[in-house]
């Protein structure tokens, strides 16, 4: 691995002493964009932008002001998020507007001295999991470009994959960072419901939306969270330590639906854990089956709430598939919401009980590997399964509770794709969960050597 492509961990020391010039990472992104246009991991490019500020970033550490592990690092953004000066696409053909103001997660990264080089592709207004549906062109996974980069937040996980950035931000409804992280080979978090700001970010469920960062690693996924959240609130606990930790896998309902690979994938991570010193058992979430009908009339009429300003002007211009998926929400009871809502509530108790005696839960991320582009359909078991549906099975669930839950690579199954592995944590402890998944890294990793 060359010098630039390494993590922001061992980058960053590198910018603060001046042996590498932030200069030189943006240029290296910009070059690696160019040699693979087929991935088509961005909508918008900000190369002059982005050189200036690297520029500017050089003369404050050689000024003696360096703002921390961020500084100098070049930073993408998904185009559902406001980079103030530049067009909001959401993945649309609808009218853009150039955004008047920063993100609030965007003023936080540029506080913290990141470069944002470019705004990402992705599935059209998020509504999709497979970065195909986009009025500027599919995502293609940098791996495979047969096959998808997943979604929602394809471009941003095929940007990192291929180096065209360090780190990345994404949104997250139903598993739209996890899941291209997963078909990627790299990191997303989802953080607990609530506690990163998605001011300035397009909406797709109001309830149900999280944004979050998205790495090579899960030490650069903590990096970026920590600038994006802040300082801990006082009274938060201490970290766990790391070294004889409880994992609890729930089999039923979400191993139930898995292809060999990621059944094996999964296996060998448990057993990676167990050779490190971890406990690894099985535990129950009840009504996990209810997961898919609540997400769905959560979903469906929020999304549908805030594009009836859109779909009456310019519904011919969105993708049949996301408009489809719009216009189901207006013909969905206030009743059927409602009970979707305290039906959520349950499942929130119900996965609090399942981590009840555990660090975290481990799990898939996806039940399939990364689909060929253009599939409707995959064979499970010998049946023939949705893929929307397959590929939400085992993240939406934790959109719908809050819970903060980490995607990273597997321990290798039986081909080349990548898998992934899911870790959740309780709610209001994410930064515990950051370390839960820098301990399953590692472990995976010593396996694989």
């Amino acid at each position: 691995m060359t010098a630039d492509l390494r993590p922001i961990v061992e980058i960053a020391p590198l910018v603060r002493s001046g042996a590498l010039s932030p200069v030189n990472l943006v240029q290296g992104c910009l070059a690696r964009i160019d040699a693979r246009p087929e991935v088509n991991a961005y909508i918008t490019r900000l190369d002059d932008r982005a050189l200036e500020d690297a520029d500017e970033r050089e003369r404050e550490i050689r000024s003696g002001h360096y703002r921390g592990p961020l500084h100098g690092i070049p930073v993408s953004a998904k185009d559902l998020i406001d980079v103030a000066g530049v067009k909001t696409t959401s993945g649309s053909a609808l009218p853009a507007a150039v955004a008047a103001c920063d993100a609030a997660v965007i003023v936080r990264l540029k506080e913290a001295g990141a470069i944002i080089i470019g705004k990402t592709n992705l599935h059209e207004f998020a509504f999709g999991t497979t970065s195909e549906e986009t009025a500027f062109g599919p995502v293609t996974n940098p791996l495979d470009v047969s096959r998808s980069a997943g979604g929602s937040s394809g471009g941003a996980a095929a940007a990192l994959a291929t180096g065209m950035c360090f780190g990345a931000l994404g949104t997250d409804t139903g598993g739209s960072i996890r899941i291209p992280s997963a078909a990627c080979g790299t990191v997303g978090l989802k953080a607990t419901g609530g506690e990163l700001s998605c001011r300035g970010v397009v909406p797709l469920s109001t309830s149900l939306d999280h944004v979050g960062p998205m790495a090579r690693t899960v030490a650069d996924v903590a990096i970026l969270f920590d600038a994006l959240a802040g300082p801990p609130p006082v009274g938060t606990p201490a970290a766990v330590t790391a070294t004889s930790l409880v994992f609890g896998v729930p089999r039923t309902y979400f191993c139930d639906k898995l292809e060999p690979g990621t059944r094996q994938a999964l296996d060998n991570a448990c057993a990676a854990l167990r050779a490190a010193g971890h406990t690894v058992r099985d535990v129950e979430i009840a009504h996990a089956a209810w997961t898919a009908d609540v997400y769905l009339h959560i979903v469906l009429p929020e999304a549908s709430q805030y594009h009836t300003q859109f779909l009456d002007r310019y519904a011919a211009l969105y993708s049949p598939g996301v408009r489809i998926r719009l216009e189901m929400g207006r013909y969905l009871l206030a009743e059927d919401y409602v009970r979707a809502q305290r039906l959520r509530d349950r499942l929130r108790h119900e996965v609090d009980r399942a981590l009840e005696g555990c660090d975290a839960l481990i799990l898939p991320t996806l039940p399939i590997p990364a689909p060929k582009l253009g599939a409707t359909t995959v064979e499970i078991n010998g049946t023939a399964e949705p893929i929307r549906g397959t590929m939400l099975r085992l993240t939406q669930l934790f959109n719908i509770t809050g819970h903060p839950a980490i995607a990273l690579p597997a321990a290798q199954s039986v081909d080349p794709l990548p898998r992934s592995v899911q870790i959740v944590g309780r709610r209001h402890e994410t930064r515990q969960l950051l370390t839960v998944g820098a301990a399953v890294e590692r472990s995976l990793l010593q396996q694989d050597r």
